[in-house]
């Protein structure tokens, strides 16, 4: 968080003992923070009645009033402020009542002050997320998924049906095709709309660190581990986590995913707590989990488990006529995001997205919706900036022999990846060797500036 965003993040701090409120108040206030402080239960409720805080830290044990019937009076009072109990280790099991009355999390004394602050950090970003959330309302699964094709269509209704349900959700579809964006509308629309949508994109991950990425882990659970780390499904409290390429989670972890649906608990790598979690799972793959289940590399009872409603996202080439609405809606919001005054596309520019087959589906377009707008002229995009391979294709003839279909099924994979050799390989379905020896045999060179 930077020292601007910090100033505007007001913390307030309750503890009976002097020195713990002197030394606290110290640390935030040397990071940027609006600091009070309050030395018991009724001076808090009185400065909370005053002015709003982000964040209060609640001693557990404090006489009169304790920091338990404290959170509870401090809802009624500051509904929106996140609160962070603060207890010894003989007292985490009050602790970990208090999240369940509604705090945000605990820590235990004596603590680290950058494990605090990153905790205060994560709480402030949690509130901020839960207050705008309150402020929009929910949202609707067309505000997301932009199409009029009878396709795209059921995919909204069936974002309508499901939403509103806990069931588990398990989108299909190609890379690009939107499958973050379905999921984040079924949260949207979901009574878990006003708490956090969590991804986690597990194939981008090594089995160790997605373990502690979804898990957490406690301090020293191995080398670099300075302190506690909650895990992506304790940072879904209260809302959904998404799943993306679930298909490639290894088969320990599968194991570990299987327990978490069943059970809603977790235990942190490391650790031995059992940590209860109300979560809603939705999880994306672009594989086949049938054909892994055949294959051994996919867990049967874990895909029925994922597969309690499927929503099928249709490749970008199966409803065209949703081409142009989705390019101009692409285009509005890139033009926006870059500053740059609204445009619109020339008739033959537009012939050439509407005739290009899109292999990368919608995040293809938007790259080249991207590039035209950074090329382009106000208040035109033309032919001329976009991507030479989308304009190329519109007009190229249909390869005759298997062999130029494949030179050119592995040009277009190339080209969509930047030549990226492994990203190529691995949309391939083959190792980089094999991919290397067919650039070689096919003649094809990595192309120096393309315009």
């Amino acid at each position: 968080m930077t020292t601007a965003a910090r100033d505007t993040t007001s913390v307030l701090i309750v503890d009976d003992e002097r020195i713990v409120r002197e030394s606290l108040g110290s640390w935030f206030r040397d990071d940027g923070y609006d600091v009070a402080t309050a030395d018991g239960g009724r001076m808090a409720l009185r400065l909370a009645a005053e002015r709003p805080f982000d964040v209060a830290l609640l001693d557990i044990k404090m006489p009169g009033m304790d920091g338990l019937d404290l959170q509870r009076r401090l809802a009624g009072v500051a509904p929106d402020t996140a609160v962070i109990i603060m207890t010894a280790y003989a007292s985490v099991e009050t602790a970990v009542n208090a999240l369940k009355s509604g705090a945000y999390d605990y820590i235990v004394k004596p603590f680290d002050p950058d494990e605090l602050s990153q905790l205060v950090r994560r709480a402030t970003e949690h509130r901020r997320l839960r207050v705008e959330a309150s402020a929009v309302g929910k949202e609707n699964p067309h505000d997301f998924i932009i199409g009029e094709s009878p396709a795209m269509r059921r995919v909204v209704a069936l974002i309508e049906s499901v939403a509103p349900t806990d069931a588990t959700v398990l989108i299909q579809g190609e890379s690009g095709t939107g499958k973050e964006l379905v999921a984040k509308a079924t949260h949207a629309a979901s009574p878990r709309c006003f708490n956090p949508f969590v991804a986690v994109h597990c194939g981008a991950l090594a089995e160790g660190l997605l373990e502690s990425e979804l898990f957490g882990h406690e301090k020293g659970a191995f080398t670099g581990a300075s302190g506690r780390h909650k895990g992506k499904f304790e940072q879904a409290q209260g809302g959904t986590i998404f799943l993306d390429e679930i298909g490639d989670v290894s088969p320990k972890v599968q194991v570990e995913l299987l327990r978490v649906l069943e059970e809603k608990c977790v235990t942190r790598v490391g650790g031995s707590e059992d940590v209860k979690v109300d979560f809603r799972v939705v999880a994306a793959t672009n594989r086949d989990l049938r054909e892994a289940i055949a294959s051994g590399t996919f867990r049967e009872d874990l895909y029925y488990r994922l597969n309690v409603v499927t929503i099928d996202l249709p490749p970008l080439r199966e409803h065209p006529g949703d081409i142009p609405l989705l390019a101009r809606h692409l285009l509005d919001r890139c033009c926006h995001a870059m500053g740059k005054p609204p445009m619109r596309f020339s008739a033959e520019a537009l012939d050439a997205l509407k005739r290009h087959d899109w292999p990368g589906n919608v995040r293809e377009l938007q790259n080249a919706v991207e590039r035209g707008v950074v090329l382009g002229a106000p208040p035109e995009i033309t032919r001329a900036d976009l991507p030479r391979y989308v304009v190329d294709r519109a007009v190229r003839p249909m390869p005759h022999t298997l062999a130029d279909l494949e030179r050119a099924h592995v040009v277009r994979v190339l080209e969509e990846s930047g030549w990226n050799m492994s990203q190529s390989a691995r949309i391939l379905g083959i190792d980089r060797g094999t991919l290397y020896a067919k650039v070689k045999r096919f003649g094809l060179e990595r192309p120096g500036n393309e315009r």
